[in-house]
């Protein structure tokens, strides 16, 4: 797992998420005011085994550029010493054992262009994991890749049902028992596109680097048509960060140490 690819679409303007996003990409918005959400979505990968990474880079990508060129010092304290005997010492540095790749797939591309303009750094791979820069989950991506390879088919897509948006109640007739106000682990309503998806490198000769070229038509609707996608399904957390209240609610869960999808030390 550790030579797969996980590929992570980080490009978008995030316009839902008003003045978070007006100065830094979405992906890069902090939870809980500690780390972007696209560390926490890497962390959940490199859980999992995989430590290659491609990152579509577009709206403010020079932002994610400079995170990771100093992704060391951003994560660790040190020390500066000027004068002549200048240089920096990194206290209890952050090792993390990752090869990221960071490509510009254009300001104004669509996902499908995204995914088609970063061929060429996954050229030694016949598969290859596919996400999304704002969503976190507690999903066995191990168990996501078994999956995909015992049915042979051409793209898996991982099915989950969004979160409940507001508070529920349990009750006994017409008396209330409990109540709970927007439980984080309680979902509802039909299965979703996830975000979460294993592609054979075939899938690429579907895309085209047109800006307007979008995945999740043209592209998966033609693998649902000929029978090539299949459906993972995934009962447990999973929570997107589309707007401000999305945030709010993830950065209660991590703030509050009960964040589903921390699954590593």
């Amino acid at each position: 797992m550790e030579r797969i690819p996980v590929v992570i679409l980080c490009g978008g303007r995030g316009t839902r998420m008003g003045q978070e996003t007006e100065s830094i990409p979405k992906p890069m918005v902090r939870i809980g005011g500690d780390r972007p959400i696209l560390w926490h979505i890497m962390k959940g990968f490199a859980a999992s085994g995989f430590r290659e990474f491609v990152l579509c880079l577009g709206y403010k990508g020079d932002v994610i550029r400079s995170y990771f060129l100093n992704y060391r010092a951003f994560n660790s304290d040190f020390t500066v010493t000027s004068g002549s005997d200048a240089g920096i010492v990194l206290h209890d540095a952050c090792e993390e054992d990752w090869r990221v790749t960071l490509a510009e797939t254009g300001p104004n591309s669509m996902t499908g262009a995204r995914i088609k303009r970063i061929e060429r750094h996954i050229e030694d791979s016949s598969l290859f994991m596919l996400t999304y820069g704002d969503g976190v989950s507690d999903i066995d991506l191990r168990s996501l890749l078994a999956f995909h390879r015992a049915h042979g088919k051409a793209a898996t897509v991982t099915g989950v049902r969004p979160p409940v948006r507001f508070g529920q109640l349990r009750s006994e007739g017409d008396i209330v028992r409990e109540f709970l106000e927007k439980p984080l682990h309680v979902t509802a309503g039909p299965y979703i596109n996830g975000g979460f998806f294993v592609l054979q490198r075939e899938v690429l000769n579907r895309l085209t680097e047109d800006p307007a070229c979008v995945f999740e038509r043209g592209p998966l609707q033609s693998l649902a048509r000929d029978g090539e996608l299949v459906v993972y399904r995934h009962d447990g957390f999973w929570q997107c960060m589309d707007t401000v209240r999305d945030l709010e609610t993830l950065s209660e869960a991590w703030e509050s140490g009960n964040a589903p999808w921390r699954r590593w030390n």
